[in-house]
């Protein structure tokens, strides 16, 4: 029998780019699944409950967390590195709500399983990035507001083992996420979903900063929704990175969007912007060994459904809660 099978399962975040396969493989999995989420319920998957909240404030997640036996705690902020240093606070402060309300209301709720989602964020730059380097370094400049955030998160799970015995908290570090559901607005999109709505909607020539030549882990939403699956069924409690382990040239991913394209888009490097680091890898061998994780989707398969998706749902790509557009209050 599924270990999910008529477990009461809560996917905050369940909406978006993770949460959306998340939510549909739980479901296969028979599960009794609520995404909690500040967008319209339109957006909720087919099978499953939906509740409007926000988890800056703690009432709404200690009614959220009532009567769950699972928590995936996948709400977060979504944005490209130019956003993070222009709006940091955007990045740091709800991140970090998130995190503290909904642990702490899981707890007192008594959550069995709860899944907290950190990210590639809270590491140093370096070619590889391994587990256990975290605590002996500081997260990139470029990342450490919303990369300190998550290294609180983690922190926390570790304070609540020490002090309460909860030792069934799994931590996820995804690696680059792509996918259906991303966010494609042009203000602060990553860089596969940027791409994508920048060529799609005509930009001839096709201008991408740099040479092309950094060498990123980019990781299908699919790829990592099993894996966060697989890392609550099997009780992980120690950090896991989430990635494909191979690397793929931004040089490559340009010219995979061009390649779907119908006619022969040129493409101007501008070599005179940033390329970024020259390599980027996570080290997924503990995810090998403990769940038995290998990534499924191979970029290619995944730009094209990524673009097949976009196209078909172009109208309403900007029919999301995006707190960068959020009224100050």
């Amino acid at each position: 029998m599924s270990f999910y099978k008529n477990k009461k399962v809560l996917v905050t975040g369940g909406t978006g780019l993770i949460g959306r396969p998340l939510v549909k493989m739980l479901l296969e999995k028979e599960a009794i699944v609520t995404v909690v989420s500040l967008d319209d319920p339109s957006r909720c998957p087919k099978g499953a409950s939906f509740k409007k909240a926000d988890l800056r404030e703690f009432d709404q997640c200690n009614e959220v967390c009532s009567n769950q036996e699972i928590v995936f705690q996948l709400a977060g902020i979504k944005g490209s590195p130019k956003m993070s240093a222009e709006r940091p606070a955007s990045f740091f402060v709800p991140t970090i709500t998130f995190s503290f309300n909904m642990m702490e209301a899981a707890r007192r709720a008594g959550v069995k399983n709860y899944l907290f989602t950190s990210s590639i964020g809270v590491y140093q730059p370096a070619a590889i990035f391994s587990e256990d380097e975290v605590w002996k370094t500081f997260p990139s400049p470029n990342d450490r507001f919303a990369g300190w955030a998550k290294r609180m998160g983690e922190l926390q799970a570790e304070a609540y083992k020490i002090e309460y015995g909860w030792d069934t908290i799994s931590i996820v570090r995804p690696a680059n996420v792509y996918g259906p559901y991303d966010n494609f607005d042009p203000e602060n999109a990553m860089v596969i979903p940027s791409l994508i709505r920048r060529a799609v909607e005509g930009e001839s020539p096709l201008t991408v900063w740099g040479d092309g030549s950094p060498v990123r882990d980019f990781i299908h939403s699919k790829d990592v929704a099993r894996g966060m699956m697989l890392a609550v069924e099997k009780n992980i409690n120690v950090p896991l990175n989430l990635g494909s382990g191979k690397g793929v040239a931004i040089r490559e991913i340009v010219k995979e969007i061009v390649r779907n394209l119908p006619d022969n888009r040129k493409i101007v490097w501008d070599k005179s912007k940033p390329s970024g680091d020259t390599l980027r890898l996570m080290d997924i061998q503990r995810a090998q060994e403990l769940i038995n994780f290998e990534s499924e989707i191979d970029i290619k398969e995944g730009i094209k459904e990524t673009m097949d998706w976009y196209l078909k749902n172009r109208e309403d790509i900007l029919n999301r809660y995006n707190v960068f557009t959020e009224e100050d209050t």
